[in-house]
């Protein structure tokens, strides 16, 4: 049977090995001993490779043979795909399969930033509740919400966010037809005109910082923002300064600008809730994701149509 070689660029879930291990032959650049040396021997034939999100151009370079990158992820904002589109490589993701997840885990959030859902724990655990009720807190319903990125995963949000009879509305390069929300051609006025700002966009060099201090400042001190994208997307310093002065009123964070280093100051605050960049971490969310990388590299493998082109 054809088992042709397959470049795993970063380590890979088992679940994903196992499904590539059955049509390919794989080898790890991150457990190689000498990686120049695996590059060198793979590069007069090798056409695969998969990735978590970050391929370089010089890695591209190294094999002149390779024909597709599969990323296990959504976001492929780490792969060059300039680079790779210039050396006619094709680049796949994997989008769709955790629109759900990542929706979840944005409501959950959510509902833990406006309720202080971990703080109300630490007062059970600690018996504080002995002394006292503990202090009222906000809720979602009625309240607005702004989606920064009306993607996929961004209109799974807002459909859980109704349910929830929040008003929606939405900022993107562009208004979208037949979408029932609000759009907001300006960031900074969709801002100061909603109670929670969600980010969902795509991290990229035109996305890098666009949720600035002043977009901060004009959600203002009675509002929250929601990062469920990329750390790039976030002005960060500004953000903890914003929180820490109460000039930003709370932030739910699942992403971070250098993960996994996250800023101490943060750790601190009572107005932010932090996850270890958990949006499509279930088992069931990345068991669909692995077999999409799988399926992926096997049309390319049989000359059939990829399923999720980037490139």
């Amino acid at each position: 049977m054809d088992r042709p070689d397959l470049l795993m660029i970063v380590p890979m879930p088992e679940p994903v090995v196992a499904g590539l291990a059955q049509d390919f032959t794989l080898h790890s650049l991150a457990e190689a001993e000498d990686a120049d040396a695996l590059l060198a021997r793979l590069a007069p034939t090798l056409r695969f490779a998969v990735t978590s999100g970050r391929c370089s151009a010089s890695l591209m370079e190294a094999l002149p043979k390779l024909e597709v990158i599969a990323s296990y992820g959504v976001g492929y904002d780490g792969i060059d795909v300039d680079a790779a589109a210039a050396r006619g490589i094709r680049v796949t993701n994997t989008p769709g399969v955790l629109s759900d997840c990542v929706a979840e885990v944005t409501l959950g959030l959510m509902i833990a930033l406006a309720h202080r859902i971990p703080q109300a724990d630490r007062y059970v655990r600690e018996s504080r509740w002995l002394q006292g009720n503990f202090p009222l807190t906000a809720e979602l319903t009625g309240a607005r919400a702004g989606i920064l990125g009306l993607g996929r995963i961004g209109k799974e949000i807002a459909r859980r966010l109704e349910a929830f009879r929040m008003e929606v509305a939405y900022h993107g390069r562009r208004e979208q037809a037949d979408v029932p929300y609000r759009y907001f051609a300006d960031l900074e006025a969709m801002a100061r005109a909603v109670d929670w700002l969600v980010v969902i966009a795509p991290g990229s060099s035109a996305t890098q910082g666009i949720v600035s201090r002043r977009i901060m400042e004009a959600l203002g001190p009675e509002g929250c923002l929601v990062n469920v994208a990329r750390g790039s997307l976030v002005d960060e310093p500004a953000m903890v300064e914003l929180l820490a002065t109460g000039q930003l009123g709370g932030a739910a964070l699942d992403v971070f600008a250098d993960e996994p280093h996250v800023p101490e100051a943060l750790f601190g605050l009572e107005n932010v809730v932090l996850l270890p960049h958990q949006g499509s971490a279930t088992h069931r969310t990345r068991k669909a994701m692995g077999d999409l990388v799988v399926a992926n590299l096997l049309a390319h493998k049989r000359g059939e149509p990829l399923l999720t082109p980037v490139t």
